[in-house]
């Protein structure tokens, strides 16, 4: 199933004009990475990575699936004179010529890994890229089923107009926009997360609940991870 329609990238600017509460979450991450690359996963059109790269000097590295979404990106970072690496590229089969002291996700885009395997297979591939003691940061949906009932079927108007359906066989979520272009996203569970990090040989340093470091409570309606890389792991990039 294709998880992203590229005419959702026509109208990426719009949909992404709510979210702006994590930009500072991993702006402050990338302002204490040590040395070593600075990696976005899921790029798009450097909606975060621009900011990282404003406030460190830094080279960013940008890997996304998208054509659509790396061109706007690439035409963005010209326009913002910051140097972004963007790669077109498969986030399952992530490999660096550097090891990496920070690696992120923004925007839930984990969400868009359809099964348990593609999301083992990112998380090895970023575990075998970090350097001893580097970070993996993302944030997800911590699904409320109450507000997916309502939601369900519903038609709304902010911050594009967009029809939400929601199929529990597979935890699949599908966002439609006027035009039938969608996106689609697998949620998982906290312990689903959990056990990535843990196959993976990682560690959590921190679960919150907000981008402002609020503890994780039945209120939140997000995780953000934060996970650590061990010094005992290896640093190989996978073949």
């Amino acid at each position: 199933m294709t998880t992203w329609d590229e005419a959702f990238a026509e109208r990426y600017d719009e949909w992404s004009s709510s979210m702006k509460s994590d930009i500072g979450f991993y702006v402050s991450l990338a302002e204490e990475a040590p040395e070593g690359a600075i990696v976005e996963l899921a790029v798009g059109d450097g909606r975060v990575a621009i900011p990282v790269a404003q406030a460190t000097g830094r080279r960013v590295i940008g890997i996304d699936l998208s054509p659509t979404m790396v061109r706007r990106g690439q035409v963005r970072a010209r326009e913002a004179g910051v140097d972004l690496d963007l790669r077109l590229g498969d986030i399952r089969d992530l490999s660096l010529d550097e090891p990496a002291a920070l690696i992120y996700c923004p925007f839930r885009a984990l969400l868009h890994l359809p099964t348990w395997a593609d999301r083992r297979r990112t998380f090895e591939r970023v575990a075998t890229a970090l350097v001893p003691s580097g970070r993996f940061v993302w944030n997800a949906w911590a699904l409320d089923h109450h507000l997916a009932v309502q939601l369900d079927g519903a038609t709304i108007q902010a911050p594009v107009p967009h029809a939400i359906r929601y199929f529990v066989s597979d935890n699949r979520m599908e966002i439609v926009l006027e035009d039938g272009s969608k996106s689609v996203f697998w949620w998982a569970s906290k312990n689903e997360w959990l056990g990535l990090i843990d196959v993976a040989g990682l560690e959590v340093e921190a679960l919150y609940g907000s981008f402002h470091r609020e503890p994780l409570s039945d209120e939140s309606g997000e995780y953000v991870f934060v996970a650590r890389h061990p010094a005992s792991l290896g640093l190989a990039n996978p073949s």
